[in-house]
């Protein structure tokens, strides 16, 4: 007969066994799996000490986890348990935990209670946990475990989980360890938090400004003209539950505290975590200080990171002594600490000592202005730049004009110039890395990138500014930035171009930092031609405001000279204005471009500006006004015989006239717009104008001619390596499919779509996508489906402002009528919300599930 297993009592507690659960007064208390299973090993062991690894291969057997696992269930537990004196779970520093509670066994009662919805089960055994889909849960992973922080990660936690508290400050000096502390905090009440978690690293930002753009890119949300960051993030997390954000490195930021205000006043269901050498000293801001480290745990971080770079090394009798005085004397940074750690592979611990005696001697003739719990990281790293040699120093100090890392390609270009390095660049970078003075930034699938911590950098730059080589170390990264700018020609190839995008991506923040120097110089022509090539980037990766706000800038420094650079700026301006929908600024901007290129007679310029403005007038609905300034544009490029310029412009002139209704002279115009991108080998020109007489065909309802003439298009952008033709293509396939009725085909093609705009990072081309799988959900009778996938549809086109012209809504709008008219009311409200609420990475999830035969909504 099997005997059922024992319970246990402790205090008013009730651990069942049976039904792995634990009760208090014969209420459920809520467990996730592994904070269940760590108190049972904990109570089924009593008044014993229990290290943290005993307990790691108990609860995790099978998995690799770190110490943070451990710490994590223990807060909750606790939290659940009502310890927060730790008058049931005790921890022991440097050794494990204690259960003190006095603990019964005794069988099971009979008269079972109901068994409730949710029962904590192991994890792998039985139901899984519950998840939430689409959550963030942007949180680094450490690399190393946590150690003497378990106290302040629990009363952290509490303090972020009252009520009251919305905004937590973690403050302290640098190397603190407030970045890996505040980690720690929202893993371990991650749970609490079911719209997710999202870390944001602002330690590159050096202007407020950028802070928004930060917090916006984090969260996967595009800037639009018309509505702030705080407005956009309301929007995207109404009704989405409880969310965390961990704002990392403010203190060079503080003026941006308004943003924080803003941004908590929109979103209710917020809370912010941030680290900052200060307070933000905004309304309702709750500080924590992330204290040193205790005598023991320093020496145990001490030990730890030294036999991570020597394994040989170990605390003996003889060397106890020193490794306490260096904690010591360092005052339990866990920064100072480790680069001091890093040194055994060299030094003794005594010897590391004596050089942190004479170094420390040096604070009290310290600079009096600098905050006081600066002096001792400020001098540790002091004592490590001593350690190198003169080469070393020289790389180490040039290295910090890099903001965001470098690869050695860029180090080489940069810290060389004149050759006086005195060293193999390699070489010394290694010796940097192995020193820790650099890091090295993996990436999956990329070339290995180098940076250091930014306390670290912030005292190179120092240590630049003091050897007089700063103006011509800065100008070196400029140069750098401008020629890796202005790879990015116009002509470019679609697989270059999506690598110089990709590479623009990464040097992002050091295309900034050299903007910066160069404004401030100034350095007026650097300034004009980086800011000029980097027009691209910001326009095909929508940094818009970014980009205008740079531009105008320099339009400014630029003054009343130099009137070619003026002309292509207010051009670029005028460009970036008609993206955002600032059609009377863009006009502007364009008329402006207009005559600086009249009065120099530059005829390209003048040209390209009539293009401008007339794209701008298109883009607004004013096809009278596109036409006429198409018109002019390709007269001028005639007369200048640019035949790669007439072909583009005849492919405009061709959309506005098909606009227009007059469809012959859209084909006489497409006709000879692919004659000569054929005649020029411009095998993306010609795809595009096959596909553009495709929609002409379409509008004209020969669908037939239509279907064909995608094909070629499609197979024409395959054969030219564009991946962005083929999926405007697929979309054009997809709708003819579904005029057709053959569904099958058209999800193929809407799918295929959608995933490689998806890849692209191209939003308009999903939002396209999305609306194609709209009306064919609607042609398999799917109404709701249908409506669904067209609000996620217009909230994308809403987030990035780019709305359909209004011929194409308008003929949407009458698609999706059917739909709205087969459901109720109710129903059809709540398929659109749910779409608008839908983020982009559960959009189009949603919409790549296979389509179903059902026959209504």
């Amino acid at each position: 007969m099997e005997t059922s297993p024992l319970n246990y009592q402790f205090g008013e507690f009730t651990l069942d066994v049976a039904r792995g659960c634990v009760l208090k007064a014969g209420e459920e208390i809520k467990l996730r799996p592994k904070v269940y299973e760590t108190l049972k090993y904990l109570v089924e062991h009593p008044g014993r000490l229990i290290g943290k690894q005993e307990l790691i291969q108990a609860v995790w057997p099978d998995a690799f986890v770190t110490d943070d696992s451990v710490v994590q269930c223990t807060v909750e537990l606790r939290r659940a348990l009502d310890d927060r004196t730790q008058q049931l779970l005790k921890t022991v520093p440097r050794r494990g935990y204690l259960f003190a509670a006095q603990v019964i066994q005794c069988p099971p009662k009979s008269n079972h209670l109901p068994v409730p919805d949710y029962v904590a089960l192991p994890e792998g055994r039985g139901q899984s946990s519950p998840k939430v889909v689409g959550k963030h849960r942007g949180l680094p992973s450490p690399r190393t475990s946590l150690i003497g922080r378990e106290q302040q990660v629990a009363e952290a936690a509490e303090l972020l989980l009252r009520r009251d508290v919305r905004l937590l400050t973690m403050t302290g000096p640098g190397g603190a360890g407030k970045t890996r502390l505040a980690v720690a905090v929202a893993a371990a009440i991650a749970d609490s938090f079911t719209a997710g978690t999202q870390f944001v690293a602002l330690a590159s930002i050096t202007h407020p400004d950028l802070v928004a753009t930060a917090i916006a890119e984090a969260l996967d949300i595009q800037r639009v003209a018309n509505r702030t960051v705080p407005q956009l993030i309301g929007d995207q997390l109404q009704n989405s539950g409880p969310f965390l954000l961990l704002l990392d490195n403010f203190e060079q930021v503080l003026s941006a505290a308004k943003v924080v205000a803003e941004i908590l006043e929109a979103c209710p269901s917020l809370k912010m975590l941030v680290t900052s050498r200060a307070c933000l000293h905004i309304y309702g801001e709750q500080e924590f200080p992330a204290t040193p480290l205790a005598p023991d745990s320093a020496i145990e971080l001490f030990v730890q990171r030294a036999a991570a770079v020597w394994p040989g090394f170990a605390m003996t009798s003889e060397t106890a002594l020193a490794i306490r005085g260096i904690c010591s004397r360092l005052d339990g940074l866990p920064l100072a600490i480790e680069l001091a750690a890093a040194r055994t592979k060299v030094l003794s611990p005594s010897a590391i000592l004596d050089r942190l005696q004479s170094r420390l001697q040096l604070l009290t003739g310290g600079a009096l202005d600098l905050p006081e719990r600066q002096h001792t990281l400020r001098h540790t790293i002091d004592w490590s730049h001593d350690l190198l040699n003169e080469a070393e120093r020289k790389l180490f100090r040039r290295l910090s004009v890099f903001v965001g890392g470098c690869t050695l390609e860029a180090a080489e270009a940069v810290c060389n110039t004149s050759h006086d390095l005195g060293m193999d660049l390699f070489e010394g970078l290694s010796s940097l890395v192995g020193q820790n003075l650099v890091q090295r930034l993996d990436r999956a699938e990329a070339e290995p990138r180098f940076g250091m911590l930014e306390t670290i950098r912030e005292y190179a730059v120092e240590r630049l500014i003091d050897s007089g080589e700063e103006s011509a170390a800065r100008r070196a990264h400029a140069a750098y930035c401008l020629v890796l700018a202005e790879e990015g020609n116009p002509e470019l190839s679609p697989t270059d171009r999506a690598h110089w995008l990709e590479q623009c991506d990464v040097e992002i923040e050091n295309f900034r930092f050299a903007l910066d120097w160069l404004f401030q110089a100034p350095d007026v022509d650097w300034a004009l031609r980086l800011s000029m090539a980097l027009f691209r980037f910001w326009d095909m990766r929508e940094h818009l405001i970014e980009g205008r706000g740079r531009l105008e800038t320099v339009l400014r420094l630029a003054g009343s000279e130099r009137s070619k650079e003026r002309a292509r700026v207010s051009h670029f301006l005028g460009a970036l204005a008609t993206a955002q929908g600032d059609y009377p600024s863009a006009e502007d901007f364009l008329q402006q471009s207009l005559s600086l290129y009249e009065e120099l007679g530059d005829q390209p310029g003048i040209a390209a500006s009539l293009n401008a403005l007339a794209v701008s007038a298109r883009d607004r609905g004013d096809y009278v006004s596109a036409q006429g300034n198409f018109e002019r544009s390709l007269a001028c490029w005639r007369m200048l015989s640019d035949r790669l310029a007439i072909a583009r412009c005849l492919h405009n002139l061709a959309n506005v006239v098909k606009g227009r209704g007059d469809y012959p002279r859209a084909r006489w115009a497409l006709r000879e717009a692919t004659e000569i991108f054929e005649e020029l080998g411009d095998r993306t020109g010609a795809a595009w104008s096959i596909n553009q007489q495709g929609d002409i065909a379409r509008a004209q309802g020969e669908i037939a001619a239509a279907r064909g003439l995608y094909q070629r298009a499609l197979a024409a952008f395959r054969e030219a390596g564009d991946p962005w033709g083929s999926a405007r293509s697929l979309t054009d396939s997809g709708y003819i499919d579904c005029e057709q009725g053959n569904h099958l085909a058209a999800h193929a093609a809407y799918r295929e779509a959608l995933e490689i705009f998806a890849g692209l990072g191209h939003r308009r081309g999903m939002a396209r996508a999305l609306e194609g799988s709209a009306c064919l959900a609607l042609a398999q009778g799917q109404a709701q489906r249908a409506l669904t996938l067209a609000a996620a549809a217009a909230r994308l086109r809403q987030l990035i402002s780019a709305p359909l012209h209004q011929a194409e809504q308008s003929k949407l709008d009458r698609t999706l009528l059917a739909a709205w008219q087969s459901l109720s009311e109710p129903e059809a409200k709540r398929a659109w919300a749910e779409g608008s609420a839908m983020s982009l990475e559960k959009a189009v999830e949603y919409s790549l599930e296979e389509p179903k035969s059902a026959t209504s909504g």
